[in-house]
């Protein structure tokens, strides 16, 4: 079984992760909890380029080709692994989080990108992607903050340096993209405490175990 977590900037992705890890466990289950990107020793070198404010004019072509280089690495050293030893995969982001950010935030062929993204990850797509829904000014406040407080507003900021309208491009996108693909992506209303969010979750688990 792999999941996945997808949002915008702030949308709490990491907490619910944590939640869900915490709930598969109790239930029984071993469970891989990961993150693109870098969830691989070669893509913890490629987060630092693509996270750090120091590369804000990194053309769309090559940020989306470092993600591609990452998420490949990421499946076939992590993912996969795990999902063959019987594992339950967890991700905070995945090919969803390429496709949105890249094609409806920075305006590259969509069905291109999904092409691209399967090849990369060889055609494994996850059972249940939960995209984390709330509304930009808040998620934006969010990550900022946890930035500061964490000392990577530098480091890991370059997302967070965008717009307001970039990152309302980022909501559309998912909810657009969520609309062509009902069969695994579900939409979490991200309002809310942490336990409320995650009351929105579980029954969501539960259909899928």
């Amino acid at each position: 079984m792999f999941i996945t977590f997808e949002g915008i900037e702030g949308s709490g992705k990491g907490v619910m992760l944590g939640l869900t890890l915490d709930w598969l466990r109790r239930a029984g289950h071993s469970v891989l909890a990961t993150r693109e990107p870098g969830g691989s020793e070669l893509g913890a070198a490629l987060r630092a380029l693509l996270l750090d404010t120091r590369n804000s004019d990194m053309a769309p072509e090559a940020e989306l080709f470092l993600y591609l280089a990452d998420r490949a690495q990421h499946v076939a050293s992590k993912i996969r692994p795990a999902l063959a030893g019987g594992q339950v995969a967890l991700s905070d982001r995945y090919a969803d989080s390429t496709i949105v950010y890249q094609g409806y935030g920075r305006g590259l062929d969509v069905d291109e990108l999904f092409r691209l993204n399967d090849l990369a990850v060889k055609g494994l797509w996850p059972d249940l992607t939960l995209v984390l829904d709330l509304d930009v000014e808040t998620g934006l406040e969010r990550a900022l903050r946890r930035n500061r407080e964490q000392g990577l507003a530098e480091k890991e900021g370059r997302f967070e340096a965008e717009s307001l309208f970039f990152h309302a491009k980022i909501r559309s996108g998912y909810q657009a993209w969520a609309a062509r693909h009902p069969e695994r992506i579900r939409l979490v209303d991200a309002s809310g405490s942490p336990a409320e969010v995650f009351g929105r979750i579980e029954p969501l688990l539960k259909a899928l175990r």
